[in-house]
């Protein structure tokens, strides 16, 4: 049986694709790390949508998981990689617009930013677009020191308003009052 653990990382380093060693708390793993992050709230999400019948939520979630590990790969190239990877393209961003623009005909108007809560699912819409605007900080940082597409900067910034639109939708869907910050 093939074990878990290789003893690699025992010293604070990790390996790229390409075989790259680097610190586990460099920009570019921290990114992906956030992606990572993300992935798994997106999975939570996606069970409590499943659990009060959002099927049309669940499956916009199951892509969005599967493009997230594209995110993850992405990032997670060394500049030594000379193999070829899926990359996120400008038809995965055209996509995830088409996503929040479809969301967006059946609610109401945007009336200001909303506080997040009402059901755990609104809320856990709300932790997977910040887990998302961090991850965007980290990629940002991160394409610094290695190349980021702008495909991918993309993707990630329209997948926060997606979850966003997500929040609001889900909101309209379960009868909750949306809750509208007033200063």
């Amino acid at each position: 049986m093939a074990r878990i653990y290789t003893r690699s990382g025992d010293k604070g380093t990790t390996s790229l694709i390409g075989g790259e060693r680097v610190a586990k708390n460099s920009p570019q793993v921290e990114a992906y790390g956030s992606v990572d992050e993300l992935g798994a709230h997106i999975a939570l999400l996606t069970d409590f949508a499943a659990e009060e019948g959002l099927d049309e939520m669940v499956a916009l979630l199951d892509e969005v998981a599967v493009d997230l590990m594209t995110v993850e790969a992405e990032l997670a190239l060394s500049d030594k990689y000379e193999g070829t990877i899926q990359r996120v393209c400008p038809e995965d961003v055209e996509r995830i617009e088409r996503h929040i623009d479809t969301l967006s005909e059946s609610l109401p108007p945007f009336a200001g930013f909303t506080i997040p809560g009402g059901h755990r699912i609104i809320s856990q819409c709300h932790i997977c677009r910040t887990v998302c605007r961090r991850a965007e900080r980290r990629i940002l940082t991160a394409s610094e020191q290695c190349a980021v597409t702008e495909s991918l900067m993309r993707y990630v910034n329209r997948l926060s308003d997606l979850l966003y639109t997500l929040s609001r939708w889900s909101t309209q869907r379960l009868g909750v009052e949306e809750k509208i910050w007033r200063k």
